[in-house]
C-alpha cells in the first residue's frame, strides 16, 4: 500500500481505522472491512459514570437555531459555551450522522452496550430525528446496517454500510442498494442528488448514476473528507489536514489553509464555515472558508 499509494493515503487508511471505532469490524491490509458471522455481536462496555461523547465520528449544525452538533462514541452532544451538552438520554454509538433540515436529523451505528446486552439489535440501521435528537425513529434496515457515513440530497438519503461496504440510497425510508465500494465519506448535494463522490484509499471518485456505478474524479487530489456546496464547489480536506476546494465540480482545485492535525471529522456547513475534529475530540472551525481555523470546543487532556 504505501508503495501503491505514498504515505498520505496511509494516513487515510489510518483515519479508515478511526472509522470504525467501537465496532467489532476488523479491517484488512488493504483497509477493506472484514465481515464474520458475529460481527456487532460485542460493543465497548459504557461505564455507569458518563464518559462524553467518546471518538468524534460526525459534525453538524441545525438550521433551526444554529446549534453546533457533535456525534460521537457515547451519543449526541451540542457546544455550549466550553462545554458538550449531552442531547437527550439516547447514548448510542453515532458512527454516521447527518443534517437534513431544520430539526431533523439522520444518524446510524450501534445502541448502547445495556441495550445490545439486553437483546437489542447490534446495528441501528438508518434512524431518523425531527426534534433536534431528542428521540429517534426507526426508518430503515434496522439491525442489519451500521452506516459510517450518511449524505442527505434534498429528499434522497445515501448509507455506507461498513460491516458490507454496501451503498445505500432511497427516499421516504426506502432504501435499496447501489454499488460496494472501499470509502471514508460520501457527498452530494440537493441540486443534483444523482452526482454522488466518494472519498477513497484510490482517490475521489465520482458517479453519475446515483451510486450504481462509479469512476475517478480526474484531478482529484486524495481527500478524507468531501462536501457538496451549491451546484459546483466541493470543498474537501486532505489527511494531511489541508483544505482543497473546486469551484468547477472537481475540474479543478485550489489549497486552502491547514488544520493543525489530521482531520477525523469534517463538515463544510457553507461555502465559508467548516467544521473539523481531531482524534483527540476538540473540535475546530473555520469562517472563511478553510483560510484559518479557530478552537471551537477544546477536548479535556
Amino acid at each position: 500500500m504505501i508503495k501503491k499509494f505514498g504515505l498520505t493515503a496511509v494516513a487515510l487508511l489510518l483515519i479508515l481505522g478511526v472509522a470504525a471505532c467501537g465496532t467489532d469490524e476488523p479491517t484488512a491490509g488493504n483497509g477493506m472491512r472484514q465481515t464474520t458471522a458475529d460481527q456487532g455481536a460485542e460493543h465497548d462496555p459504557r461505564p455507569s459514570a458518563d464518559q462524553g461523547v467518546g471518538h468524534v465520528h460526525s459534525l453538524g449544525v441545525d438550521p433551526a437555531g444554529g446549534k453546533t452538533y457533535v456525534a460521537g462514541h457515547y451519543g449526541l452532544f451540542t457546544i455550549d459555551g466550553s462545554k458538550l451538552v449531552r442531547v437527550g438520554d439516547h447514548d448510542a454509538d453515532h458512527m454516521g450522522f447527518a443534517v437534513a433540515g431544520p430539526k431533523t436529523f439522520y444518524a446510524s451505528g450501534h445502541p448502547a452496550a445495556d441495550a445490545v446486552a439486553s437483546g437489542q439489535e447490534p446495528h441501528l440501521g438508518l434512524i431518523r430525528s425531527v426534534d433536534a435528537g431528542m428521540t429517534w425513529e426507526q426508518v430503515a434496515l434496522a439491525g442489519k446496517a451500521d452506516f459510517h457515513a450518511l449524505q442527505v440530497a434534498g429528499a434522497r438519503v445515501y448509507g455506507y454500510d461498513a460491516q458490507t461496504g454496501q451503498i445505500w440510497r432511497g427516499e421516504a425510508g426506502k432504501l435499496k442498494p447501489a454499488a460496494r465500494l472501499d470509502l471514508l465519506d460520501l457527498a452530494a448535494g440537493a441540486q443534483a442528488p444523482d452526482t454522488l463522490y466518494a472519498t477513497t484509499p484510490d482517490g475521489v471518485k465520482v458517479s453519475a448514476d446515483a451510486g450504481e456505478t462509479f469512476g475517478p474524479l480526474k484531478g482529484a487530489p486524495l481527500l478524507s473528507f468531501l462536501d457538496v456546496i451549491g451546484k459546483d464547489r466541493l470543498i474537501g480536506v486532505a489527511p494531511d489536514g489541508q483544505v482543497r476546494t473546486s469551484a468547477d465540480s472537481g475540474a479543478t482545485w485550489q489549497a486552502g489553509g491547514r488544520l493543525p492535525m489530521q482531520a477525523v471529522a469534517f463538515t463544510a456547513v457553507s461555502e465559508q464555515r467548516l467544521l473539523a475534529a481531531s482524534m483527540d475530540g476538540t473540535v475546530y472551525e473555520s469562517t472563511n472558508g478553510g483560510r484559518d481555523f479557530t478552537t471551537l470546543y477544546q477536548s479535556s487532556p
